[in-house]
């Protein structure tokens, strides 16, 4: 095993086993080296190595500190990763939503606000009838966020936040393309909707599906 890898294991642990707690500071770098067994520098590769991925927040001046080890601070280092994606994997990423997506919109049924379906509602009704391509798919985007985090899980939200931004070149490029893709948007957006008012988690479920399907089924009609 590498040295920065082994460094980057052993505060692992130490965090793994309660050793060390969100928001504990880290022992001073030569005493840690120290316990750990490592040379100061494996450790500072170690630690700024963390650091990316939100395990430790280094304070200039101040020391370093865990992280509050939040899902939805730990996975924004998916975000990042997801952003190299290459075009040929778009169907996939539609794959992973088309899984996760109707779950999260099933468990929002019986958890969703009558305000937070007004506000849903309100902000189809400001797009109108025919909204650009750009202005659909940027509703979109925050409409299916909305529905995600009545869901109450944060680690399912923080994994559909990060799986979006793949999709969104193709949602345009279809509706930008496809016929009737905005007014099969807006209808299934509405649908999804009615069955949230209804507390329906199952239709809330198929909807939410055949909204996702539909993009992966042209888009792999186009390919």
């Amino acid at each position: 095993m590498a040295v920065t890898d082994e460094a980057i294991e052993k505060i692992k642990g130490m965090i793994v086993s309660g050793a060390l707690r969100p928001g504990d500071r880290l022992p001073k770098e030569s005493e840690l080296a120290a316990d750990l067994g490592l040379s100061r520098n494996s450790l500072r590769e170690a630690v700024r190595a963390l650091s990316l991925i939100r395990i430790l927040d280094v304070r200039q001046g101040d020391g370093t500190y865990v992280t509050s080890l939040d899902p939805q601070l730990l996975l924004e280092a998916l975000s990042f990763v997801v952003d190299f994606h290459r075009d040929d994997t778009v169907l996939e990423f539609l794959a992973v939503r088309r899984i996760l997506e109707p779950a999260a919109t099933s468990m929002a049924a019986l958890r969703i606000s009558e305000q937070q379906i007004d506000a849903l509602t309100a902000q189809l009704d400001a797009l109108g009838d025919q909204p650009s391509v750009e202005e659909l798919v940027a509703c979109d985007l925050e409409f299916h966020r909305g529905i995600v985090q009545s869901s109450g899980n944060s680690v399912l939200c923080s994994l559909l936040d990060g799986l979006s931004g793949p999709t969104t070149r193709a949602r345009i490029w279809r509706g930008l393309t496809q016929e009737d893709a905005v007014s099969r948007t807006l209808h299934e957006h509405r649908a999804i909707l009615a069955a949230l008012r209804d507390r329906d988690a199952e239709a809330a479920r198929s909807w939410a599906t055949v909204h996702i399907a539909s993009v992966e089924q042209w888009l792999r009609s186009t390919l």
